[in-house]
């Protein structure tokens, strides 16, 4: 039998050549491409062995996503959807009421909700000294996965420290994936993942705008994984057949939108329902006790907290050019979710629970081949009808009772000895 767990380097997605769409990625393909947004990660790991309920293993962390630096005095336009409501983004009701993002996002797992708003409200506190003075209050926006498969998620080891250094290491380049921040502990279809992103840019004929995509991947069973189209998970089934796995836990993924198109509330509202469709690409069909929730904002328009202004002007793009974004938001989030997975290391947790990589060479040969056995094949050479044999006689000069009856129609055997019946 194959090794389950071979030792291979971590490549993205489309590095392997796995086919993800049409649209082209931005630089980084990555959600910073979007100008302005930055993510920064604090990633804890520690212990092995039982678990020890507040000691070890530890294996989660927080990730943020900054769609600026100054959101709290220039906020940007933002919405959500859920589409299976089996998780928790703290924030999102004002969000969906007032159609604005006023703190950084954050995602982290469950048990630690409560210490990743807290320590986003010290910092907020701390920026922006008005808050609860002379400002309103503020409600930051925290989503959450269960990693309670690999990671002490009753110890919360995740604190305001984490969410600080999160910020600080906050940046507009690159952005580490797989094992790091909120995706620590988490697992996509009993494979290893955590946290993937993607982007698109349109081309200018289509606005020129860039679309990325940001997810904390954790749900799925084995049978469920699709690469390509392809029903990967069936394929790798008999192999990771003995391994011990997540059970009556289908897990969760939140997802963050960001797109420098100007997009009010509602249409923000309706692209990220578009995401659902990527995730659905990838396995998932949202069940029972899982939660796939959607955050997505603009960054074109900054709304500002305090103006003398009676009426603010901003930019909409029209609803009827909304299409090439839909399309590259579901790419974007199959692409993020398939990063988070092959960008994962091997990780064992609690309790001596092992989870593996994914194999990406043979994931790779069989995406590779299934493809090629779908490319055109050149057409054959036209096969010529075979030859009548030759023949003296020709049909334009023969007698009637040689080939035809005199109406044209095949004489019958037989009919030239059949006597013409007497005229009364």
């Amino acid at each position: 039998m194959l090794d389950p767990f071979p030792k291979e380097p971590r490549r993205r997605a489309r590095d392997l050549g796995i086919p993800l769409g049409r649209y082209k990625p931005g630089r980084q393909n990555a959600i910073t491409d979007v100008k302005g947004v930055s993510v920064g990660h604090s990633t804890i790991i520690r212990g092995e062995g039982a678990l020890k309920v507040g000691e070890w293993p530890v294996c989660t962390g927080v990730t943020a996503i900054l769609p600026g630096r100054d959101l709290f005095q220039a906020r940007v336009t933002g919405c959500g959807f859920v589409l299976n409501g089996a998780g928790e983004v703290s924030g999102l009701t004002q969000v969906m009421e007032w159609g604005l993002i006023e703190t950084p996002i954050f995602l982290t797992n469950t048990l630690s909700v409560g210490q990743v708003s807290d320590g986003a409200v010290k910092y907020m506190i701390d920026t922006f000294p008005g808050i609860g003075d002379i400002h309103d209050v503020i409600i930051p926006v925290v989503g959450e996965c269960d990693d309670s498969w690999l990671n002490d998620i009753g110890g919360r080891h995740v604190h305001t420290e984490h969410v600080l250094d999160a910020i600080k290491s906050a940046s507009d380049g690159p952005v580490a994936e797989g094992s790091v921040g909120g995706g620590t502990g988490m697992l996509t279809c009993d494979f290893k993942s955590g946290i993937g992103t993607s982007s698109r840019k349109l081309p200018e004929v289509l606005g020129g705008y860039t679309l990325g995509v940001l997810v904390m991947s954790n749900f799925g069973l084995l049978h469920n994984l699709r690469v390509a189209g392809l029903p990967i998970g069936e394929l790798l089934a008999e192999r990771y057949g003995a391994l011990k796995k997540r059970q009556d836990n289908y897990g969760s993924i939140i997802a963050v939108v960001a797109t420098d198109a100007p997009l009010q509330s509602h249409q923000l509202n309706r692209l990220a329902k578009r995401v659902a469709l990527g995730i659905g690409r990838v396995g998932s069909f949202a069940a029972h006790g899982s939660g796939e929730i959607i955050v997505c904002f603009s960054t074109a328009n900054r709304i500002p907290r305090e103006t003398q202004k009676m009426v603010y002007r901003i930019k909409v793009l029209l609803d009827q050019r909304l299409d090439p974004l839909y399309e590259a938001v579901i790419e974007c989030t199959e692409e993020a979710i398939l990063n988070s997975m092959f960008m994962a290391d091997t990780m064992e947790g609690i309790n001596g629970h092992l989870v593996p990589a994914i194999p990406l060479s043979l994931v790779q040969e069989i995406v590779q081949k299934s493809t090629l056995a779908l490319l055109p094949q050149p057409p054959r050479p036209a096969e010529k009808p075979p030859a009548e044999p030759p023949s003296s006689l020709r049909a334009s000069v023969a007698m009637p009772s040689d080939v035809r009856s005199a109406e044209g129609m095949p004489a019958i055997p037989g009919d030239e000895a059949r006597p013409e019946p007497e005229k009364k």
